[in-house]
């Protein structure tokens, strides 16, 4: 039950991906008419020199292709491998070419503590030597250099620079966890994700309950969470429900008895992978042995 309720969370949580993105607010972009796209500045990789030079020579191998010039040819005049050439070529834009290690997609160690940063940054504690020790007691283990850039960024940043959003199964463990097992950190971004979502916060509300009554054998109020969840525009949940609901009663007596068939349930499933392992008549006997005088 518990692992079918789990899927149900991340299904839910994936619905919601939007509201994991928190962004930090832009008081100065207020009053401002929105850029145009000649206007951003903001580019998919951390350096604009390769974004450019990429753009450029995008742009060059195209205009070459309209001109009637082979790739062969292209690849001559500009000295490019014939790999290069079709990277470009097969590009319909340069933006589907950036990737690699100058992306800012991709993740650090630092990810993770950067809502705390945003957090002390907004309170007005700029200090990256400070805020490195800070975050070292609550499990950092990277180098005072990428703090110190990540608020050099932020300095120098026309726009807000915040966390990346946490992935779904990220956030589906932080629900499925017991609050005090969670750090100060994990708790912190839960509570920002949880307060930008009331789906996802009426989510947490029913895993936790479940919890209880699992751990507290408190079957008998298992009719009352199902009406709970019903209320609630969960998908996810409602079709968990819908099988909880066939098999009821079943399912209290699992959630209220102390007993539970899951030996039976081993020896059933050894003796499935015994059969599997012996499958044809030759390992008949050994797998009738092996059955008999399993310890």
């Amino acid at each position: 039950m518990w692992h079918n309720l789990g899927e149900a969370a991340e299904r839910s949580v994936a619905r919601h991906r939007q509201c994991l993105r928190v962004l930090a607010p832009d008081p100065e972009a207020k009053d401002d008419e929105p850029a145009t796209p000649e206007e951003k500045t903001d580019s998919p990789w951390r350096s604009e020199r390769f974004a450019n030079r990429v753009r450029a020579r995008h742009a060059t191998v195209h205009a070459l292709l309209q001109a009637g010039h082979s790739r062969r040819s292209i690849g001559r005049q500009l000295q490019m491998t014939h790999r290069t050439v079709k990277s470009l070529a097969d590009a319909a834009k340069p933006e589907e070419l950036f990737r690699g290690q100058w992306q800012h997609s991709r993740t650090s160690v630092l990810d993770e503590y950067k809502p705390y940063l945003d957090e002390r940054w907004d309170e007005g504690c700029t200090n990256a030597w400070k805020l490195w020790e800070e975050i070292v007691p609550l499990g950092y283990r990277g180098s005072y250099g990428r703090v110190s850039a990540y608020l050099r960024e932020k300095r120098t940043s026309l726009r807000p620079v915040t966390a990346q959003p946490p992935a779904p199964r990220v956030v589906t463990r932080w629900i499925l966890s017991r609050p005090e097992m969670l750090t100060e950190t994990e708790q912190l971004r839960l509570k920002a994700v949880l307060a930008n979502c009331p789906e996802l916060n009426a989510l947490t509300g029913h895993v936790r309950s479940f919890a209880h009554m699992l751990t507290e054998r408190q079957g008998e109020r298992l009719p009352q969470w199902l009406d709970a969840v019903r209320q609630d525009n969960l998908p996810s949940l409602h079709t968990l429900a819908a099988g909880i609901e066939r098999d009821r009663d079943a399912v209290i007596a699992g959630l209220t008895l102390p007993w539970n068939s899951r030996v039976v349930e081993g020896h059933v499933n050894r003796i499935k992978m015994l059969k599997r392992q012996m499958f044809g008549r030759a390992g008949f006997d050994l797998l009738h042995k092996r059955v008999l005088f399993a310890p």
